[in-house]
C-alpha cells in the first residue's frame, strides 16, 4: 500500500458560535465562490459547542484574528492511504478501520497525535509538521511512502529512523478512558457534484448558520437524546457532506448522493471533556476494537471532540464493546 504526504500545509481552527456572525462572509466565500479564493482544503464542522474550521494557508487568510477565532498553534499535514492507485480500499470494513492496525496504532505507540477527517471519498490522517520525521519512520516498513509536491509524487525515504524515534521517546503513559456519548440521530454520509452547489446554497446556508433544531449551545450530556452535527468539506475539487436525517431532508434528494446501500450511521462521541490536541492513542482507542470486529467506522475530529460514525445495524454490539473496554481499562 502507499502512504500519500499531500501537497497541504493545514490550520485547525476553531469558531464560537457567538462569533459565527463575524466569519460568515468568509466562510460562504471559502464554500461557494471557489473562483475567488486559493484555497483547496477546507473543512467546516459544526457541533453543539463550536464550529471546527479546518483548512490550508490561502484559505486561513480569509479568517481574521478576534477573540472569536481559536487556532491550535501547529501546521498539520494531512495523510491519505491509497491501494492499489485507489483512496478506497476493496476491503469490506471502510473508513478508519481500515487504518486502524497499519495507520493509527503505530503513531500511538510513538506518540504522535493525530487528528482525522473522514469524508464520503477517502480518510485524512491530519500529523503535525514537526512530527512528520517520526511519522515516516514509523510507516516505512508497512508503506511506500510518496509526498506530493507540485503535482507529482515523490518518493520518501526514512533518513534516521532511530533518531527520530528518539526525538519524540515520551513515557509511556495508559491513555486516559474517555467516557462516550450515543446520540439517537441517524446520520448519512454523502457527496454531490460541486458544480451544482449553487442550488443547495440557500438550504446549505440555513441549515450551517441559522438552524436552531437541536437548540444552539446547548449542554451535551449523557442524557441529551439528539446533537448538532453537521460536517461540510471541499477538499481538491471533492464536496463531502455529514448530517442528521432530520437535516438530510432539506436538501433536494436528487442532488445528494451517498452509497449505493444508502446506509444509515449512528454516532459514537468521545470525551466528557474537551480533549485537547496533545493527547495521542484516542483514535486507536476507538478504531482498534472496531478493525477487530470488522466494522466500518467514520470518524471526525473536532476541536473539542472526536466522533465516530458506525453503520446502524452495529451500534448495539459497538455500545456493548466500548463499555466493556471502558469497564477493562478502568479496572
Amino acid at each position: 500500500m502507499d502512504l500519500h504526504i499531500l501537497d497541504h500545509k493545514l490550520r485547525v481552527t476553531c469558531i464560537s458560535k457567538s462569533g459565527l456572525e463575524h466569519y460568515t462572509h468568509p466562510l460562504i466565500k471559502l464554500i461557494f465562490l471557489r473562483n475567488r479564493t486559493r484555497c483547496k482544503y477546507f473543512s467546516l464542522t459544526e457541533t453543539p459547542e463550536n464550529y471546527t474550521v479546518v483548512l490550508d494557508e490561502e484559505g486561513f487568510k480569509e479568517l481574521q484574528p478576534s477573540e472569536h477565532l481559536q487556532v491550535e498553534g501547529s501546521t498539520w499535514l494531512p495523510l491519505n492511504v491509497v491501494s492499489n492507485g485507489n483512496a478506497s480500499s476493496s476491503s469490506q470494513a471502510v473508513g478508519v478501520t481500515k487504518i486502524a492496525k497499519s495507520v493509527i496504532a503505530p503513531l500511538a505507540e510513538q506518540h504522535v497525535s493525530v487528528f482525522m477527517l473522514s469524508t464520503y471519498q477517502t480518510d485524512f490522517i491530519l500529523v503535525r509538521e514537526k512530527d512528520l520525521s517520526v511519522v515516516v519512520d514509523t510507516l516505512v516498513e508497512e508503506f511506500n511512502i510518496f509526498r506530493e509536491e507540485g503535482g507529482e509524487s515523490v518518493p520518501v525515504h526514512s533518513q534516521d529512523a532511530c533518531n527520530g524515534l528518539q526525538r519524540n521517546g515520551r513515557e509511556v503513559s495508559h491513555a486516559t478512558v474517555h467516557p462516550v456519548l450515543i446520540p439517537e440521530n441517524q446520520f448519512c454520509v454523502m457527496s454531490l457534484d460541486p458544480d451544482t452547489l449553487p442550488a443547495i446554497a440557500t438550504t446549505l446556508i440555513d441549515v450551517l448558520f441559522y438552524s436552531n433544531s437541536p437548540k444552539e449551545g446547548a449542554s451535551v450530556d449523557q442524557d441529551m437524546e439528539c446533537i448538532k452535527f453537521f460536517s461540510f468539506s471541499l477538499i481538491d475539487g471533492y464536496v463531502s457532506l455529514v448530517m442528521d436525517t432530520e437535516a438530510q431532508r432539506r436538501f433536494p434528494a436528487d442532488l445528494l448522493f451517498t452509497s449505493s446501500s444508502g446506509e444509515l450511521w449512528r454516532m459514537v462521541r468521545i470525551g466528557g471533556q474537551p480533549l485537547g490536541f496533545d493527547e495521542c492513542g484516542i483514535v486507536a482507542q476507538i478504531s482498534q476494537p472496531l478493525a477487530d470486529s470488522d466494522i466500518s467506522a467514520y470518524y471526525i475530529s473536532t476541536f473539542s471532540f472526536d466522533h465516530a460514525l458506525v453503520p446502524e445495524e452495529d451500534i448495539a454490539s459497538v455500545t456493548e464493546m466500548l463499555h466493556a473496554q471502558r469497564k477493562d481499562m478502568s479496572s
